[in-house]
């Protein structure tokens, strides 16, 4: 090119993550035995929602009567701590999740932090499947100013783009119209050559957008579940599972873009 850079252009990449909707019992029993002393570790938990999605986790136990000495309870929350770096779902990390002790078992010669590490991490694994896991999207504020002749087709493209438009105000330039909306980032990546296409027929006018990160939320799809395989993003198969109370929904093809490795 005329300064002999090199370019490289790529789709911009946004942080999912994953939590649950409901509450689920679980109980793991990690039991191994290969010659001499055994691995044993046993815990019945309980996961829910903790309505705090700024958090991981939050860790509390309910043992009561010595079932899980205490100082297997450090070994108990490593294991929660661990695996919430990776969801159920697709691996995002996991946020908003209530994890809890109640009880569980232990022996008094193989018992060790290692076996109820290894029971925590399989009971979160259970635990998260059984909890209704949803995907949690980053949703933008947007801003755009746009000629009054063209709101109309800016706030259809925005609903197609799973924008959620809030209202529409005059802009202190004539014939222009400021369109406020919550949109998800991820539908955002070509939007700048969408607004010079829909402005085509008046070059004349000057335009301009900024969206900013607004919240997380579950992922905006009201009546399909989404399933799909991210090869282009991750360099390998990878697909979204969503299980509701009825069972697994209708696959279809949604595309976003994904940043886990």
């Amino acid at each position: 090119n005329r300064y002999k850079v090199e370019i490289e252009l790529s789709k911009p990449k946004f942080a999912f993550r994953e939590t649950i909707r409901k509450k689920a019992d679980v109980e793991y029993k990690y039991k191994k035995q290969s010659g001499g002393h055994g691995q044993y570790g046993h815990v019945k938990m309980t996961f829910e929602p903790s309505g705090d999605l700024e958090q991981p986790y939050v860790f509390e136990q309910t043992v009561v009567g010595g079932a899980v000495p205490k100082n297997f309870f450090p070994a108990v929350e490593k294991g929660l701590q661990e695996s919430v770096k990776k969801g159920v779902l697709a691996g995002f990390p996991v946020v908003g999740l209530k994890a809890i002790l109640v009880d569980g078992s232990y022996h008094p010669v193989d018992s060790s932090e290692m076996a109820f590490k290894m029971a925590a991490s399989i009971a979160y694994k259970e635990g998260m499947r059984q909890a209704e896991p949803v995907l949690l999207e980053p949703i933008g504020s947007l801003s755009v100013f746009v000629p009054d002749d063209n709101t109309g087709d800016m706030m259809g493209e925005l609903n197609k783009r799973r924008g959620r438009v809030l209202g529409m105000n005059p802009a202190e330039k004539k014939g222009m119209t400021e369109i406020v909306a919550e949109v998800p980032m991820a539908e955002m990546a070509d939007f700048t050559l969408l607004l010079r296409q829909i402005l085509l027929q008046t070059l004349s006018q000057r335009t301009q957008w900024q969206i900013d990160f607004f919240e997380i939320e579950f992922l905006r799809d009201n009546y399909r579940i989404v399933i799909r395989t991210v090869r282009e993003c991750f360099g390998r198969s990878r697909t979204f599972l969503h299980k509701k109370t009825d069972g697994i929904k209708t696959v279809c093809n949604y595309h976003m873009y994904l940043n886990t490795p």
